[in-house]
């Protein structure tokens, strides 16, 4: 089996093409990060192309005054960028994965060569996750920070011209149902975790302490936690947000200002487990995502989750003995399973151990890497 990947960035596709050359079969992998990045994820050079003219021009851009990035939205023009170049440096190949918004061209040239093509998609169907973040914005009077229109129209090109998606969680599975996408086109393969990186670490007071771990904006929904726990006024109990703060959280975190809610910034992943194991809980009540990495890295730590059914954290949670799934934007349900862990805290630990175990023995990397090469010889035998 020979395997391309094309991707934008990084996200997990280093681990993918890693566990792919760990069985003979990454034949390449193009991506905008330099060679020397990938290299250190564990990939040979000689599989590597490098196309940082996107990174360049992305960090570039974030640079620039307010003024100019709120007139004018690059996210196309970068993406396509990415794709156009991508698709020069892609190889003949039996089976090829890209990642959406950066492959519409490069899935064309795979086709051309008579590959499988697989398109990753790290999220829900871009039409469900354009709309439930415009609601959410609009709820609070809010700007919405648009998802590009030409980009929406690129996935809906990608999605029609893939021969299969895949998609992390039950939760984007279904959003793509939804959307009345063929099931038999798509492969469900939940994502892993570093377990040599993310392990307990020993708690250095007993402070009860929730964690969020990620950026800080609406769309992973901070504000129904910091509503929660201000309402809550739990003695001895610390809120910590662990991420970069977002501009649209502004008006949130002045009104929920509370020595005891802390906004720690954007920590490296070497650093992380540290943070983690300071915690009780870990919260994430994201409107929309596919499958947050995060949750799974905080499980690993020996927390139990609190998240909503939109992180892809059912996938991972075993509902009452590692933590719990709760609707979106429900505060009641959060105050409910919070105030359950600050007085139960044997159950709390318990659920903690639970959850470590829960990823130890199904949801590692080399779990991911053979379950979604099981996953890409089974296409290529349906088409052969």
């Amino acid at each position: 089996m020979k395997v391309s990947i094309s991707v934008g960035g990084k996200f997990h596709a280093f681990y993918l093409a890693e566990q792919l050359q760990n069985k003979g079969d990454l034949l390449q992998l193009i991506t905008s990060y330099p060679r020397f990045e990938v290299t250190k994820s564990g990939v040979n050079e000689d599989k590597i192309s490098s196309v940082v003219v996107k990174e360049l021009i992305q960090r570039g851009y974030g640079k620039l005054p307010k003024i100019v990035q709120e007139k004018y939205n690059p996210q196309f023009v970068i993406c396509d960028l990415y794709d156009r170049l991508a698709s020069r440096h892609l190889k003949p190949c039996e089976l090829f994965v890209g990642w959406s918004s950066f492959s519409r061209h490069t899935l064309e040239k795979a086709k051309n060569f008579g590959a499988i093509t697989i398109l990753e998609r790290g999220s829900s169907h871009i039409e469900y996750q354009r709309d439930v973040l415009d609601e959410e914005y609009r709820n609070y009077g809010l700007k919405p920070s648009p998802t590009h229109p030409q980009i929406v129209e690129k996935e809906l090109e990608e999605y029609a011209m893939a021969d299969y998606i895949s998609v992390p969680s039950l939760f984007a599975k279904k959003s793509f149902l939804e959307k009345g996408f063929p099931e038999k086109k798509i492969l469900h393969v939940p994502y892993g975790v570093d377990l040599t990186q993310f392990k307990p670490m020993k708690k250095e007071d007993n402070v009860f302490r929730i964690i969020h771990c990620g950026s800080v904006t609406l769309r992973k929904g901070c504000h129904y936690l910091l509503k929660a726990f201000s309402e809550l006024n739990l003695p001895n109990a610390e809120l910590w947000f662990v991420g970069t703060v977002n501009d649209d959280m502004q008006s949130f975190i002045n009104q929920y200002e509370d020595e005891h809610i802390k906004y720690l910034g954007s920590k490296p992943q070497s650093s992380l487990n540290w943070y983690y194991s300071q915690a009780d809980v870990f919260s994430l009540l994201s409107l929309e995502e596919g499958l947050a990495m995060v949750q799974a890295q905080a499980m690993a730590c020996g927390l139990p989750i609190i998240c909503t059914t939109n992180t892809g954290g059912e996938d991972l949670i075993q509902e009452g003995r590692s933590g719990f799934v709760i609707p979106i934007r429900d505060i009641n349900a959060l105050k409910d399973k919070i105030l359950f862990f600050f007085e139960n805290r044997l159950a709390c630990k318990e659920m903690g151990i639970a959850a470590k175990q829960r990823v130890q023995d199904t949801f590692s990397w080399n779990n991911y890497g053979e379950n979604i090469i099981n996953e890409y010889k089974r296409v290529l035998l349906l088409n052969e």
